[in-house]
């Protein structure tokens, strides 16, 4: 222990003093710069399978991530071949194998369930949808996964997926219900899956996925009104399709996680030409700490097309 005595106090005051006075300017250029943050990237098993057979296997997803050494992996729930536990055991075990995180689960479902000919909503397949979303986050739950990406659903107005993307998303509001009902609807259904969601610790995590929850109001319209640390937003880079960068910087604050659209070899529906390190200025300043998730929609091969989106967007990291 040392000993402080008359003198070295002395000393220490006459030290601590000078460097008290020093110009602030000076003083400041002992403190290190903030680092420029460096997110964990995931990619998308989507990124392999755009809905075109044949059907990319997870597994086969998984061991090239390992390779690409990326930190995570975004599982689409359609390119699942069993929900089986035995095998959702083996995908975990194969994700840890290979340093991954099981990152996310991207699921499909509607809430806006309303039947135009009957002009009300339909119930049963309400009920069918709701199962479905508490059947997922199980899934979820028993990988591992802590969030689980979740749509507010469409009118469906527009049969044609391909039709939608020509109509920049757009759809018309069936005769009858109002676009308040629409909201009361998801908000309802999303209700009676926010409790299930808690219990097995699976954040819901709503994304910009076309329909209500297409925009930024619509966003935080939903979020707002749940109110719930187990619903969080999922912003997708790619699917605000005008004025990105604005409305990004608008839900980039309560954003659980994000998926970044690349388009290399041209889009499968459109392209954006998107600014990533815009993007990542707009994450730093919003506070966003999560994984980023690769989503490659291009028609460039897969191999080809998520190597560069790595490279992309650690660059834009740098």
């Amino acid at each position: 222990m040392r000993t402080i005595t008359r003198r070295n106090f002395f000393s220490n005051a006459a030290l601590a003093s000078v460097a008290f006075t020093l110009p602030s300017a000076l003083r400041a250029t002992s403190a290190p710069p903030a680092p420029q943050r460096t997110y964990k990237l995931a990619v998308a098993t989507y990124s392999y399978w755009h809905f075109k057979p044949p059907i990319v296997p997870i597994e086969t997803v998984l061991d090239k991530a390992g390779e690409l050494a990326v930190e995570g992996v975004d599982i689409l729930h359609r390119q699942l071949s069993s929900t089986d536990n035995a095998y959702l055991q083996t995908l975990k075990r194969r994700a840890f194998l290979n340093g991954l995180s099981l990152v996310c689960l991207s699921m499909h479902q509607n809430f806006l369930t309303y039947n135009s000919e009957a002009g009300c909503l339909d119930g049963e397949r309400r009920e069918r949808e709701i199962k479905h979303t508490h059947e997922c986050l199980e899934v979820a739950a028993r990988l591992g996964i802590p969030s689980m990406r979740i749509n507010a659903g469409r009118w469906a107005t527009t049969r044609s997926f391909d039709k939608l993307m020509q109509d920049r998303g757009i759809e018309s509001i069936p005769p009858g219900p109002t676009e308040d009902d629409g909201f009361k609807w998801v908000i309802e259904g999303i209700r009676r899956c926010i409790d299930r969601a808690a219990q097995l610790g699976v954040i819901l995590a709503l994304e910009n996925h076309w329909g209500l929850s297409g925009t930024p109001e619509g966003m935080l319209r939903i979020y707002g009104e749940i109110n719930s640390p187990w619903l969080q937003l999922l912003p997708d880079t790619g699917n605000f399709l005008e004025d990105p960068y604005e409305k990004l910087a608008r839900v980039f604050p309560h954003a659980c996680y994000v998926q970044a659209k690349t388009y290399f070899g041209g889009g499968e529906w459109y392209t954006l030409d998107l600014d990533y390190k815009r993007i990542m200025r707009q994450l730093r300043e919003a506070g966003f700490q999560g994984f980023i998730g690769i989503e490659f929609e291009g028609k460039a091969p897969a191999d080809e097309g998520v190597r560069k989106s790595i490279e992309l967007l650690r660059a834009a990291m740098a």
